[in-house]
């Protein structure tokens, strides 16, 4: 693993044709949950950003949960995104190595000891290039997704060149969110690979 934070999935050969009507309907339960889940995270990124200024050190615990809920969301909104049609457990394993069993795989590496307090403290400022970057493949994707969604409608495919580059912004979304939710110290790439 190069950077701590990794999304991988194997895609499907074929997906339904009917599945970009109705996905994202039976997805709402755990898009629900994600949202619960990554307002808890988001409490948790601010009691370790607090543990980590004064002890250097990140918590295990709120690590694996920040991880869990991370990898609950990128699930979620995949399968809303219909990349897939296997629906996601509800599977609340707090570790930062995916448990697996999924097309979708996002494993961590939280760095817990000798973190950095400056770039913890100054986290919210240094991450906004990284945030930006991410927000505008986000919108690439989003576009490309509607651009999918009749694709998979009538051929039962994603078209290869946007089946990459929509992984590769879950990819630059995983990597960004590790960042600033303070699970690593290492700034991500500023690439979609």
């Amino acid at each position: 693993m190069t950077y701590p934070a990794t999304f991988t999935f194997d895609p499907p050969e074929k997906v339904e044709n009917w599945r970009p009507l109705v996905q994202w309907i039976m997805a709402i339960p755990h898009l629900v949950l994600a949202n619960v889940l990554s307002t808890v995270a988001q409490v948790c990124m601010v009691i370790s950003w607090f543990i980590i200024l004064f002890t250097a050190k990140m918590p295990k615990g709120l690590a694996d949960f920040i991880c869990m809920a991370t990898r609950y969301e990128t699930r979620a909104v995949a399968y809303a995104g219909f990349l897939h049609s296997e629906y996601p457990p509800f599977d609340f394993t707090t570790a930062a190595a995916d448990p697996g069993g999924q097309p979708i795989r996002v494993d961590f590496e939280p760095a817990l000891e000798d973190r950095n307090r400056l770039t913890v403290g100054l986290r919210i400022i240094w991450a906004i290039p990284a945030l930006l970057f991410a927000m505008v493949i986000y919108i690439v994707a989003v576009i490309l997704t509607l651009v999918a969604f009749f694709a998979v409608l009538f051929t039962g495919r994603w078209p290869e060149g946007v089946l990459k580059f929509v992984m590769g912004a879950y990819r630059v979304g995983t990597r960004a969110t590790a960042y600033f939710a303070l699970l690593t110290d290492e700034y991500p790439p500023f690439e979609t690979d």
